[in-house]
């Protein structure tokens, strides 16, 4: 590769209507030494490591390290990079460059470097956050808090991991930032030698991708964001709509199970369904399944639905057999599965806190959020509770927040958006807004789809808009809010025999997407 040893002038940073000058480079940009890392699904897979700022405002400081993946490209004419991201924050991105390259036609794949990367605090990057392990360990507080008593048992670990968070992290957390990581990413585009980049984002991704392209305009050749962000409500108007999207999207998996009341047995009503599953939710609150999961457990499960739905026929089937006999073993299992978090997870919660709480303002006044979340629960009960506990330790974070970025540009060449209309993690509001302040952008719909990343999952229509916009830059102009529509994804049908005793279900994206950003 080659590198580019010209020192870059200073980006300016808009941030809501302020500008935060970064120091020139004062040393020309590393060269990566790329090894092979390959897998049995990605044999082609490269990897290397990257030394940036953990300050950008001092870049004599001291240093980080970022883990980044590639798969070359194979055409004699190469388009450059095309870094990708799977959202979080805190998601990993090395093992989704060799998905993005595989999935696309091999004729696009091959005019790229697919560069991959696990964001600053993330996964193989130095250092990566663990603020307390272990805090989701079951069986926790039921997260809808009926009693004072367990209202004070949430607040107390909301308040203990944000605590803990600042203890252990007390240098690194002020730089840990939506902001911080772009730099990263232009780090990375300078050790590529690259001018520009293409970028491809996914849910946070999106998010991520925009502010890129608010700093470095110039140095963006294609943006593809995928199930978009509202940059607007960043972050706590945006979880109170996600609230609302999920539960019509667990709604719509009752109703899913309705429909398929032969196998499942749990009434042909979906309204009778949705009781049905509040009853168990109450019975585990009682009597945790296994000593493993209780009411938040439960909760924790079924929410994954909510991005993906090739997880309902589990679910329905961990569903109907604990109703029907009160057995166990899918449940557990389905948890395991989707709901359980590992030592991976502790890390992208970790870096999902870190980040949320410091690129915005929060409320810090813990009544705004009682009375907020009981307006949304008395609609909208399935997650309320759950997402407000998961993000409440930005009530009471240790570090200094940053202002919102404000992403509208007009200085882009023409960028593609993808949305589905029922997508809960990401509500189609924010497509709308998003296409609306990226001037000159291309929007494409997935109407009816209620998935979370819809690209390279299948839908061949969706497909064929992202790989002629990577070929040739080519996007859809229409006269509507959609510039293209596309039919959704067919639903799931449900399992038989030993299919249905598995909890292996989901596409290879959705389980590189993970859950919650």
């Amino acid at each position: 590769m080659r590198t580019r040893a010209a020192v870059l002038c200073a980006a300016a940073a808009i941030v809501a209507g302020s500008f935060t000058a970064v120091p020139a480079q004062a040393t020309p940009p590393a060269r990566l030494a790329w090894k092979k890392c390959g897998t049995t699904d990605y044999p082609t897979l490269q990897c290397a490591s990257l030394k940036v700022p953990l300050d950008h405002a001092n870049p004599s400081g001291r240093q980080i390290t970022l883990a980044l993946s590639r798969v070359p490209h194979t055409a004699q004419t190469s388009q450059g990079p095309l870094l990708v991201n799977p959202g979080g924050p805190g998601g990993s991105g090395l093992t989704l460059a060799g998905f993005v390259a595989s999935a696309l036609p091999r004729s696009v794949a091959a005019q790229y470097d697919v560069i991959g990367f696990d964001p600053r605090g993330v996964g193989r990057s130095t250092p990566a956050l663990d603020c307390a392990s272990g805090h989701f360990t079951p069986v926790r507080p039921d997260t809808v808090p009926a009693t004072a008593a367990l209202e004070q048992a949430n607040l107390r670990r909301a308040k203990s991991f944000a605590a803990a968070c600042g203890r252990r992290y007390a240098d690194v957390l002020p730089y840990i930032d939506t902001v911080s990581a772009v730099r990263d990413m232009d780090a990375v585009r300078q050790a590529l030698g690259a001018q520009r980049i293409s970028y491809f984002g996914y849910s946070y991704g999106t998010y991520l991708g925009a502010v890129y392209a608010k700093l470095y305009p110039e140095r963006v050749r294609r943006l593809v964001l995928d199930s978009i962000v509202d940059p607007t409500g960043v972050w706590y108007r945006d979880n109170l709509g996600q609230d609302h999207a999920f539960d019509s999207r667990h709604r719509a998996l009752m109703a899913w199970i309705a429909k398929y009341d032969d196998t499942y047995r749990l009434g042909r009503d979906p309204a009778k369904v949705e009781a049905e599953w509040y009853a168990m939710r109450a019975a585990l609150a009682r009597k945790p399944a296994g000593g493993l999961v209780g009411a938040s457990e439960l909760e924790d499960t079924f929410i994954p639905g909510g991005y993906y739905d090739g997880y309902w026929p589990y679910l329905a089937q961990a569903f109907a057999s604990y109703v029907h006999g009160g057995k166990t073993e899918q449940l557990l299992e389905a948890y395991r599965k989707f709901g359980a978090v590992d030592a991976s997870g502790d890390n992208g919660y970790s870096v999902y806190t870190a980040v949320q709480c410091r690129d915005t303002a929060w409320p810090h006044d813990w009544a705004r959020w009682e009375r907020d979340t009981w307006g949304v629960y008395a609609k909208s009960p399935f997650m309320a509770w759950n997402n407000a506990w998961y993000n409440a330790p930005c009530a009471f974070w240790p570090t200094q927040r940053t202002q919102r970025v404000n992403v509208a540009n007009g200085k882009l060449p023409p960028t593609l958006l993808f949305q589905a209309t029922g997508d809960a993690a990401t509500p189609y509001t924010g497509g709308v807004t998003m296409h609306r302040l990226l001037a000159g952008s291309s929007l494409v719909v997935e109407e009816g789809g209620g998935n979370h990343g819809i690209t390279l999952s299948g839908n061949a229509c969706l497909d064929r808009y992202l790989s002629a916009y990577l070929a040739d830059g080519t996007v859809p102009r229409g006269r509507g809010v959609a510039d293209a529509v596309c039919e959704k994804s067919p639903d799931p049908k449900p399992l038989s025999g030993k299919a249905a005793s598995t909890a292996s279900g989901g596409s290879a994206l959705h389980g590189l997407l993970g859950f919650r950003g």
